[in-house]
């Protein structure tokens, strides 16, 4: 509840004011910053990422009155003091120490008003750097609701005269004042940041003066409360020889025996707390929904079995509703390849563009009706606040792997694909934990596994019934749970060995319950549509014509003229739909002759005798050979060297499949061989988009060979157990 002073006018001066300002949008995670940013820029903005850092970069621009003025949304943080990737980058940009990233000219610091005791040390700590702040209350609905009384007038006098907006993201109360306020936020005055610490300032100013103007007052200051930071490491190299010791007499100094960011904190939430007593007042409210629901999920039985069953209804959604949008994307696939066929005629070219480039971009399309099925859950989840109670929740269970509750939400992400998976790590403050849940996270069953798993469940699994519950559908669960105990197997073990260290911390604010922005939720879900359509698709669409180059050259001219002659043959013999089936069944014989002798064809056979214990053929060979760039590939591959064509359904080559034989006529596809070959696709790292994230995220070529080799042996060492064992 607002106070009825907050009313004030915000200060305004007649400076004109450059259109390319820049302001930092700065505040703790789940303030409602990016919902505030989101309404101020709409569609306006642009997605990239800094210099030499993996940390995503959201600009946008925001126009009001005739003027223009440069947004840049920087990941949450609790204080200058970063512990994870993404709060390194944002106190890096508020400090203007990002190469070629010019500093932000002013800040709107985003402000929970139901949260402002942990809000208000970092309001502190962002006056310090000299720029004009803005200050934008946010959730003041909540508060209303919580029975807290804020006087906004008296808060704005303790801050040194910050002007103040009092906004509700979600509805787009209060926006207009913050627009009017943010136009003349670029020329106004700095404010006057309280000093709560004279000791660490008259040290900092001591230092400064050895450094002739290097570094500033509150760039010191970090270095000596941030004793491993890169500003400990730059200041002390300035100082020379003995500058380590240099820091460390003026460490002793200020802090005595505490821990500098113990006595940091300390200092700042004591002042933080006098502020609160001197603002805010508590009215007695009536029980809400949302204060039920709240005390609900956290406990730990109730909360859990709620998060198991949310998650239910989500991969249960992304099945469902996802079909109908995959089906007529497959359509539209195929009848544009029929169509393309039909124009272009047969030759090289006319299947460079059909199976190739149409095929090709077909087969990364066709899965994102999944990817944003899952990704609009986890978007509502995380912007009402259920997701944080998510990751609290399962705190415990991941800890007994070596990691924390905040690796749940990249292992949640990585079931729709583990490119968004892997990227959702940089919330992970420790790189060991981040590199841990990585290579875990390739594990979880993705959505490009299910055509192989749903191909040879269906072919090769009865549809019988154990109990209430069918068969075909406790195979499949299977799967799903031998991925999750394979990652979670994967991260016990490197961080008992290679990744070893402390148990990680697990710091976390739970926001309030609130209701979903639609612009924000719809702004998100195209971010992530574009990410995943340019970060993977431009790489399975490369990979999809080489794969075609691999298995169309080098093109036998005499299984081209053995095909004219059958295809005439028959014509003198049949007519109508018989011949119409005959030439079918020639030209898929045929194009599976001219797959054989290709170079897919040829690798598959070089290989073989590696894969022989496995119970596989050549073509089994030639098809995982193709599916490791992507694993859904297989499916199309084992279509054609099954003499199937790209016209077969499903049906069609399920049974292929199961009539299938070795050369001496032995059944190919035995149970133990398909158990095998799923625990082997369960398993490998067959997915080049998920390699070059890997790569991108870690900054090195040594975790992507590592990953891809590991689980490539352990999908070999699975599928060479059951199949010999059960042979």
């Amino acid at each position: 509840m607002v106070a009825d002073s907050a009313r004030i006018p915000v200060q305004s001066i007649s400076v004109r004011r450059q259109p390319a300002a820049r302001v930092a949008v700065l505040g703790n995670p789940n303030s409602g910053k990016s919902t505030l940013f989101n309404r101020l820029t709409g569609l306006r903005q642009k997605t990239g990422n800094y210099p030499g850092v993996t940390v995503e970069r959201h600009v946008g621009r925001f126009d009001h009155a005739g003027d223009s003025l440069e947004l840049i949304d920087l990941p949450g943080m609790f204080a200058l003091s970063a512990h994870s990737l993404e709060e390194r980058v944002a106190a890096d940009i508020a400090l203007g120490r990002i190469e070629n990233e010019a500093a932000p000219d002013a800040i709107l610091a985003v402000v929970d008003a139901t949260h402002l005791y942990q809000s208000l040390a970092l309001v502190q700590q962002l006056m310090e750097l000299g720029k004009p702040v803005l200050l934008a209350l946010t959730m003041t609905d909540a508060a209303d609701r919580a029975g807290t009384l804020i006087d906004i007038e008296r808060l704005s006098e303790r801050l040194g005269g910050v002007p103040i907006c009092p906004v509700v993201a979600t509805t787009g109360q209060g926006l207009n004042r913050l627009r009017d306020a943010l136009v003349d936020l670029p020329g106004q005055a700095p404010p006057a940041a309280p000093d709560v610490w004279p000791e660490l300032g008259d040290a900092a100013n001591r230092l400064a003066a050895e450094l002739d103007g290097t570094f500033n007052r509150i760039e010191i200051e970090r270095a000596l409360i941030d004793v491993d930071s890169t500003f400990a490491l730059d200041v002390a190299e300035r100082l020379g020889a003995d500058g380590n010791a240099k820091l460390a007499a003026a460490r002793e100094a200020v802090f005595g025996d505490v821990p500098p960011l113990a006595a940091e904190a300390q200092r700042r939430y004591d002042w933080a707390r006098d502020v609160l007593r001197d603002v805010t007042q508590s009215q007695p409210m009536l029980a809400s929904w949302t204060n039920g629901l709240a005390r609900l999920v956290n406990q730990p039985w109730a909360g859990t079995a709620l998060l198991f069953a949310v998650m239910a209804v989500v991969f249960q959604a992304v099945f469902a509703w996802a079909t109908p949008l995959m089906d007529f994307i497959d359509g539209t696939t195929g009848s544009l390849v029929e169509a393309t066929n039909a124009w272009l005629g047969d030759g090289a070219f006319a299947s460079f563009v059909a199976d190739g480039i149409i095929a090709g971009v077909g087969s990364v399309i066709i899965f994102l009706p999944q990817i944003l099925i899952l990704f609009l859950f986890i978007i509502v989840l995380e912007d009402s606040g259920f997701l944080a109670r998510s990751a609290y929740l399962m705190d415990r269970a991941m800890r007994s792997v070596g990691l924390s509750g905040t690796s749940i939400i990249p292992m949640i992400s990585s079931f729709a694909c583990a490119v968004p998976g892997i990227m959702a790590t940089r919330v992970i403050p420790n790189r060991r934990d981040r590199i841990a849940t990585i290579l875990a996270a390739p594990f979880m069953t993705c959505s490009a596994r299910l055509p192989v798993y749903a191909l040879l469940i269906s072919a090769f699994v009865p549809a019988t019934k154990v109990g209430v519950m069918n068969l075909q559908g406790l195979v499949l669960f299977g799967l799903y749970l031998a991925g999750i105990v394979g990652g979670l197997a994967t991260a016990l073990l490197l961080k008992k060995t290679a990744l070893r260290g402390p148990k990680p911390s697990f710091a976390l604010l739970i926001p309030e319950f609130r209701r979903p922005n639609l612009q924000t939720v719809g702004l998100q879900l195209l971010s992530r549509a574009r990410v995943f359509l340019r970060r993977a698709g431009t790489v399975i669409f490369a990979v999809a014509v080489i794969v075609w180059a691999l298995g169309y050259f080098p093109r036998s001219e005499t299984i081209r003229t053995n095909l004219a002659r059958d295809i005439a043959a028959a014509e003198q013999t049949l007519a109508g739909a018989a011949l119409e089936a005959e030439v079918a069944t020639l030209s898929n014989v045929a194009a599976a002759r001219q797959l054989e002798q290709s170079y897919l064809g040829r690798a598959g056979k070089s290989v073989q005798p590696l894969f022989a214990p496995l119970g596989w053929d050549w073509r089994v060979s030639a098809a995982v050979i193709a599916s490791f760039p992507a694993r859904e590939v297989v499916v199309a591959v084992l279509g054609t060297t099954f003499a199937l064509g790209a016209e077969a359904d499903e049906d069609t080559l399920s049974t292929r499949l199961a009539n299938a034989t070795h050369s001496d006529g032995r059944t190919l596809f035995t149970l133990p061989m398909v158990a095998g070959l799923l625990l082997f696709y369960a398993f490998c790292l067959q997915c080049a988009a998920t390699v070059a994230t890997i790569r991108r995220e870690t900054n090195s070529w040594r975790w992507p060979i590592i990953a891809w080799v590991y689980m490539t042996a352990v999908g070999y060492v699975s599928a060479l157990a059951v199949y010999q064992l059960g042979s």
